[in-house]
């Protein structure tokens, strides 16, 4: 019996997918600001994210003030959208964090007080856990002011018991 020999099949080259050809899916971004005109720079922001490649905006919360949590500085101006997006959660957050560092966002120390925060809440149904991104966001279940806005544009991820454990944490819908 003749041994045929096997090589090793060249590593397929990854193909470029124009993002407007990926099929969209649902996403949810918090956003937060506590320095200058927080209320205007969280509008701002969501303008911003409508109008970034790979990105539409399907609906914005209201405005909800709220006293920082595990920090100091003035009150957070909070809001959350809802994203269709073609981007990948990586590239989505790649995103965000430009969005930051165009609004001046430092990190100096843990939790200090923010020109503009985005989170990355939920990428439709991903679980992901990796250095740079873990998503579902970590802590969004004890934020008020993340469940609030939440539940108010999209009522079904958020329960009366999710709402009932941070119900202590005072918000303030604007």
């Amino acid at each position: 019996m003749a041994v045929r020999q096997v090589t090793a099949a060249r590593p397929l080259r990854p193909i470029d997918v124009n993002p407007s050809q990926r099929t969209a899916v649902i996403a949810y971004v918090a956003l937060g600001a506590n320095l200058g005109d927080a209320a205007q720079t969280v509008r701002d922001a969501l303008t911003a994210l409508g109008r970034t490649p790979g990105i539409r905006l399907v609906q914005a919360s209201s405005l909800y003030r709220t006293a920082p949590i595990d920090s100091s500085g003035p009150d957070y101006i909070n809001a959350v959208a809802e994203v269709a997006t073609t981007l990948s959660a990586p590239d989505l957050l790649t995103a965000l964090q430009a969005m930051e560092n165009g609004a001046g966002r430092e990190r100096p120390y843990r939790n200090a007080p923010r020109t503009l925060d985005l989170d990355l809440l939920l990428y439709g149904s991903a679980r992901i856990d990796s250095p740079a991104l873990t998503v579902p966001h970590p802590r969004m279940w004890e934020r008020a002011f993340v469940l609030m806005p939440l539940h108010e544009m999209a009522p079904g991820l958020v329960s009366d018991e999710m709402l009932n454990a941070v119900s202590g944490q005072a918000i303030q819908r604007m």
